[in-house]
This record gives C-alpha cells, sequence and structure tokens, in this order.
C-alpha cells in the first residue's frame, strides 16, 4: 500500500497538484477494495498500472492515462449503468480539489468516460486506456479464465440465461472490431490471444440449461 500511495502522490506532483492527496489517495483504495468486486478490484488497478509501465509513450501522455486509470473503475456497481461517468465525474472533481489545474483534470475525466466503450479513441492517451483496460483479453487462457469467473462473480445475481445472453452479445461485439487493440505494441503483444481467448469464450457459453 505504501508503495501505491508513493506512486499516486508523485502522479499528483507531476500534475500540479498544490494539495496533499493522501486522503483520496485512501478513498481510491478503499473504493478499490470493496469486498464485492471480484474482477474491478485492487488487483486489477495493480495490473492496469503495470500495463502503463510496459507502454509506449510520451511522460505528459503516460500521466494523464495514469490518472485516469486510478478512477476508470473506482465507481463500480455492476447494476448500475453510469459507473463510467460517476467515476470520471469524481476524478473531474477530486483533481481539482487537490489543485490540478481544470483543463487537466477534465482531460482525465474525458479518458475515464473512454472506458465505457473502450474506442475509437481520437488521440495516444484515449487509444492507450482503452488498450490497457482490455488488455486481459489477451493474456494465457488461464488468466482469461481466472477474469472470466471473476466476472461472472461480480454478476452472480444475474439469472444464467441472462448472463448468457449479455456476455455473448460483448464478445461478439468484440470479436467484430478490427483490429480490438488500438495501438501497435498491443496489438502485437495481444490480439492473436485475444481473439483466441474471445472466439473460445463465446462457444463455451452455449445455450443455457
Amino acid at each position: 500500500m505504501s508503495a501505491l500511495r508513493e506512486r499516486f502522490t508523485a502522479l499528483l506532483r507531476r500534475l500540479g497538484a498544490t494539495r496533499d492527496g493522501t486522503a483520496l489517495h485512501d478513498a481510491l483504495l478503499a473504493a478499490w477494495s470493496a469486498p464485492e468486486r471480484s474482477y474491478h478490484d485492487l488487483r486489477h488497478l495493480e495490473d492496469c498500472l503495470a500495463q502503463l509501465d510496459r507502454a509506449e509513450a510520451d511522460p505528459a501522455t503516460r500521466d494523464l492515462v495514469e490518472a485516469a486509470l486510478w478512477f476508470h473503475d473506482a465507481v463500480y456497481n455492476p447494476r448500475a449503468s453510469d459507473n463510467e461517468e460517476r467515476s470520471a465525474a469524481w476524478s473531474e472533481e477530486a483533481l481539482t480539489a487537490a489543485g490540478v489545474r481544470p483543463e487537466q483534470a477534465g482531460r482525465v475525466a474525458g479518458l475515464v468516460r473512454l472506458t465505457a466503450a473502450h474506442g475509437p479513441a481520437p488521440d495516444l492517451a484515449g487509444r492507450l486506456i482503452c488498450d490497457i483496460d482490455l488488455s486481459i483479453l489477451g493474456r494465457p487462457v488461464e488468466l482469461f479464465e481466472s477474469y472470466q469467473r471473476r466476472v461472472r462473480a461480480e454478476y452472480a445475481w444475474l439469472p444464467e440465461p441472462e448472463w448468457r445472453a449479455g456476455r455473448a452479445t460483448i464478445l461478439e461485439h468484440l470479436l467484430r472490431r478490427d483490429p480490438l487493440f488500438q495501438t501497435p505494441s498491443f496489438q502485437r503483444r495481444y490480439e492473436p490471444q485475444a481473439r483466441a481467448n474471445l472466439r473460445r469464450a463465446l462457444g463455451a457459453l452455449g445455450p443455457a440449461d
């Protein structure tokens, strides 16, 4: 936790914040650590940050994307349809309150909003956050299957036929995207495996019992 706190406070300084970010960091970590989360949890945030660390981007772009990653699933209720909008609103309000320039806070909020549909994005920062958020789709089979189980756990309240129908719609939409990832490095690293994972997951859904 101390490493994450140091990373977050250093990020705020680079963004020009004029106020201490400890309370905001703690509020974000509390949100990401809510017990009802199975996939959209602290592990997902840490994985996204690790993906960013490997990405090809200039420092200014990287900082905007990192700020957006901290907030992109900060509000998460699987029964709601406005999570990204509420997360974006929190980011803009909180970063402005921390002393980040309003235009910078607004850009971060715009990046958070992109994660609702994942593109196409108009600039590198937008393409990068979308690719990072979707990168789990292109991981090795065992990690992808773990992701599938953890997402299903967040929707445990949804009856199986409804889950299968809704999930199939999402997987089919992703498979129709060509390319799935928007940046060359993520295409090289994850596109073939992601397509294989998605086709297998879609086939496994089948008709509900």
